[in-house]
């Protein structure tokens, strides 16, 4: 009979968030797949814990995962766990957990720190619909492009982001959006420097100008505020391209953005912005 692979979640900076069932479950395992052992080892032993370790990483997972399905399908419990947070959630973790549903091996996740949760749950931002996008594309091309794509998102959108990127990325933020878009910047999440700073996008492009980013981050954006489109006006438009144009968006984006959400023809409501001018 195959054994079953736990997916237990590892504190995101605080270790008093290690739960008892996260804890007796890394400990009744055969084994646990890791992210980085030394990691890991240092976690076991806080707890005590000496278990048989293997890495399972994101350029490994075709073989590690085949090792870890080996494994399980001769009878072993294994655990898969990250550095931090919920494994298989922005994680490599995700290709194993389908391989094992592939095999009818039994998956159960134990719940627990969750970077991205723990971030909405104070944003003061809407969190009743919302969507994770993860970390954006290094290639600042393919970045914008990506936000170009969700110009138009209602629903209150995650990031991750390393602090090396950050300002890059915040720039790109704002001009996809618009300036006056509400953002909570998370940064060291559970931990003794923990800092969540509610502003805007051109506030926080603003304030990493000049100071330099420390720490993970997680960024919660605003979605776009709900407009009435059914029979919008030109004079609507315009009003709109104008508000856009003043968080920061050059006219030929704002009225980008305007026309999508309020339905108009672009090539209308650039040249009435045009005639306007």
């Amino acid at each position: 009979m195959a054994g079953t692979l736990y997916l237990v979640p590892t504190p995101i900076g605080n270790l008093g968030d290690i739960s008892r069932r996260m804890a007796e479950t890394l400990g009744e395992v055969d084994f646990i797949a890791a992210e980085d052992t030394r990691v890991t080892l240092r976690l076991l032993n806080h707890m005590g814990l000496k278990k048989s370790l293997m890495s399972y990483y994101r350029h490994n997972t075709a073989e590690a995962g085949r090792q870890v399905l080996d494994r399980l399908l001769a009878g072993e419990n294994g655990a898969l766990v990250t550095d931090a947070g919920t494994p298989a959630v922005s994680d490599p973790g995700e290709d194993l957990v389908a391989l094992c549903a592939e095999n009818g091996v039994e998956v159960v996740a134990v719940p627990g720190p969750c970077a991205l949760i723990t971030a909405l749950a104070v944003s003061g931002l809407p969190t009743a619909r919302f969507t994770f996008e993860g970390f954006l594309p290094m290639n600042r091309k393919k970045r914008r492009a990506l936000l170009d794509t969700l110009a138009a998102e209602e629903r209150t959108m995650i990031f991750y982001e390393a602090p090396h990127k950050l300002s890059a990325t915040l720039e790109d933020l704002a001009a996809a959006f618009g300036g006056d878009r509400r953002v909570s910047l998370c940064r060291e999440l559970t931990k003794l420097h923990e800092e969540v700073d509610r502003t805007t996008l051109a506030g926080a492009v603003e304030r990493y100008r000049t100071q330099a980013p420390r720490g993970e981050f997680v960024l919660v954006v605003e979605g776009v505020r709900h407009i009435e489109t059914e029979g919008a006006t030109i004079g609507q438009g315009l009003e709109r391209v104008g508000d856009l144009q003043s968080g920061g968006l050059s006219r030929k984006d704002a009225v980008k953005q305007a026309a999508k959400e309020l339905g108009l023809t672009r090539n209308e409501l650039y040249a009435a912005a045009i005639k306007e001018r």
